[in-house]
């Protein structure tokens, strides 16, 4: 496989982005970009590739699935938008459908590449990805609670007026309303933060950032209730996990994997703390939870294997 190659499957605002913004990486020499609609595909890729000449050589196209063959990280970001009436659950099979599509057109091409999910709901169609392609789990990511991890850095930076690249912090379960921050471990340049709290002068004790917990949790609604749709900093977080295959970085990124015994669930994938390589996801790691956060974790999980449930993921 050639992890120089990336291939984006899907020219929507977060696809498209997310093509940009691997363009200035210098991770890839060769970018493909899929979509239903080809001539989309083709002017998203003409646009970019008229900046290759401000960055690193990179080879950008429009193609179609056997230009899969040698690609070494297929990105799939394709999927429906929520219409205006739609249950979650319609937007939920109507995503699995469009997967049950992509993801055997993708393996007839390739069955060697890292999947990296990206569209939502992603736990549910990470795990969708799996059973359709029977790929091993160590191959099939989801972007899972990274965004949702940067955010609650950010808020937290912005609150305590400290770098967000101190705040080591994490955000799990659900990409979505059960995901939940892990307080008993969040440090700021490994001094606890409750610690920190007792010193910085900005509220009384730890009570005063739960708020951000929420503000974490709805930014997304916020967000596409002003401009329709949230494409940036997903961009950004798809580009770093593709920095930790591509360089075989062993980063810890809470990205979406299959949970198997993981904090005792089974048969689901979630936004857990894993580290990730060239070989995608090499162990998710079971670190410390205190009791209310593992009883939100598991109701977290509960929540997704209901929807796993209703539908027929293979």
């Amino acid at each position: 496989m050639n992890l120089q190659k990336c291939a984006v499957i899907g020219c929507g605002a977060v696809g498209a982005t997310t093509a940009y913004t691997l363009l200035g990486s210098g991770l890839f020499s060769e970018l493909v970009l899929l979509d239903i609609d080809q001539k989309k595909a083709e002017g998203e890729a003409m646009d970019i590739a008229h900046g290759v000449p401000f960055v690193r050589p990179v080879n950008v196209y429009a193609g179609d699935y056997p230009d899969l063959a040698d690609a070494g990280l297929v990105i799939i970001t394709a999927g429906a938008a929520q219409s205006p009436g739609e249950t979650r659950i319609d937007l939920v099979r109507k995503n699995v459908k469009i997967f049950r599509s992509i993801v055997p057109q993708i393996v007839r091409c390739n069955r060697d590449a890292i999947l990296l999910v990206v569209a939502n709901p992603v736990d549910i169609l990470t795990y969708v990805t799996l059973k359709l392609s029977g790929f091993p789990a160590s191959r099939v990511i989801g972007s899972g609670t990274v965004l949702d991890t940067a955010r609650f850095k950010y808020l937290l930076g912005e609150h305590l007026e400290v770098d967000p690249r101190n705040i080591h912090a994490f955000i799990i379960g659900e990409h979505g309303d059960t995901e939940l921050p892990v307080w008993s471990s969040a440090n700021v340049s490994g001094i606890d933060l409750a610690d920190f709290c007792k010193v910085c002068g900005k509220c009384a004790d730890m009570a005063g950032l739960h708020g951000i917990y929420e503000e974490v949790k709805n930014s997304a609604y916020r967000i596409i209730e002003r401009k329709g749709a949230t494409n940036y900093a997903i961009a950004k977080a798809v580009r770093r996990i593709a920095e930790a295959i591509v360089r075989d970085e062993n980063s810890v990124l809470p990205v979406s994997g299959l949970a198997d015994g993981h904090y005792g669930l089974h048969d689901l994938c979630l936004g857990l703390p894993a580290i990730v390589g060239r070989e995608g996801i090499k162990q998710i790691l079971d670190f410390p939870l205190d009791e209310a956060e593992h009883r939100a974790l598991e109701a977290s999980a509960a929540a997704l294997s209901d929807v796993l449930a209703e539908i027929e993921p293979n």
